[in-house]
Parts: C-alpha cells; sequence; structure tokens
C-alpha cells in the first residue's frame, strides 16, 4: 500500500520540496522519514505545503541564476588530458564523467556534480570531444575535453588492413550490383 508524504527537501528521482508525493512504505519508512526528507501527509502538514513551495521557488530562481552563471564561464573551457596509448594510438582504458568533473575542477576552477555531467559512455578515443552538461535547474551547458596522448599530441588514427581493404570491397560490390542491373 503506497504512502503519501509531504517532501520537506528535494530527493532526487522523487519530488522537489513541498511536493506530495506517493512512495512505497519501506522507501518512506527506512528512508525519507528518519532522514528528514519527508513527513506523512496530513491535513496538518499539508498546510506547510504552501510555505515550502514558496521557499522552493526562491531557491530554483537562485539556483537557475547561478547554473547560468555558470555556463557562461563553462562556455570557453576546453579541458585537456593525458592518456597512455599503444604503439597504434589507441587508448588503455578511458575518461569518465568523475574523470571530466576532476579536470573542470583542477583546470578551470569550477565545482561540477558528477551528475551533471551526461556522458552515455566513457571517452575511449583520442581526439577533441563537446560534452553535454546539465547543471542545476535544467541549465544545459558544455565543455571541450581534448583527450591526448603522453606525448601531448593527438594523432591521425592509422587504418588497419581491414579498412583500408574496405573501400575496395565497396566499389566491387557495387561494380557487381550494377553489372547484374544491366544483365536483368
Amino acid at each position: 500500500m503506497p504512502t503519501k508524504l509531504l517532501l520537506i527537501e528535494d530527493v532526487d528521482s522523487v519530488g522537489r520540496s513541498g511536493d506530495v508525493v506517493t512512495v512505497k512504505p519501506g522507501f518512506a519508512r527506512n528512508f525519507l522519514v528518519p532522514q528528514g526528507r519527508a513527513v506523512v501527509a496530513s491535513k496538518y502538514t499539508l498546510r506547510m505545503q504552501e510555505k515550502l513551495q514558496q521557499e522552493r521557488a526562491k531557491k530554483a530562481a537562485e539556483d537557475k541564476k547561478d547554473a547560468e552563471k555558470q555556463a557562461k564561464q563553462l562556455a570557453d573551457v576546453t579541458v585537456e588530458t593525458k592518456v597512455k596509448t599503444d604503439a597504434a594510438g589507441h587508448m588503455y582504458g578511458s575518461v569518465s564523467a568523475l574523470d571530466i568533473v576532476n579536470l573542470v575542477g583542477e583546470q578551470a576552477k569550477i565545482e561540477l556534480d558528477r551528475r551533471s555531467v551526461l556522458l552515455k559512455h566513457p571517452i575511449k578515443a583520442l581526439g577533441i570531444h563537446r560534452i553535454e552538461l546539465r547543471l542545476t535547474e535544467g541549465v544545459e551547458a558544455s565543455v571541450q575535453v581534448k583527450v591526448m596522448n603522453e606525448e601531448g599530441e593527438i594523432p591521425a588514427p592509422k587504418k588497419t588492413v581491414e579498412e583500408e581493404d574496405a573501400p575496395a570491397d565497396a566499389e566491387a560490390e557495387e561494380n557487381a550490383a550494377e553489372e547484374q542491373t544491366t544483365e536483368a
């Protein structure tokens, strides 16, 4: 049986301060209520809801203003990292969202949260990558990450034997397809 709660603080993936939410009883009993992040919704606690929503609106306006300022600072930021590579130029390991947060903190002196980096998969290739960020209150920003080898350069990717033969194979297939259409 779901439990209705009034959130006192913002809770990720549940709701914001002042929202009345329905959660599973164990989550309410073991986490939200003991941590002081929510109270059981009753006619008395619902009177607090309007006050909490007004406070949340003020905080949201401040957070959005700060996030837009931070987005402007991040617009021109390019962070660099050096990684180990093999002779063919392939990286050992990868550059993760946490690595990007640390790089921005060290090189640009801007603090980010790991969850604000929108990176589906870690970076596993040398080069310049544009990484999208979602700051507080949904403000979008981006930062460039320059992934270089230990010598500080970004070598052009070397073609493997299969990649060099691929265009010739594609041309042969196209010629064979054309011959079949002309015969028919």
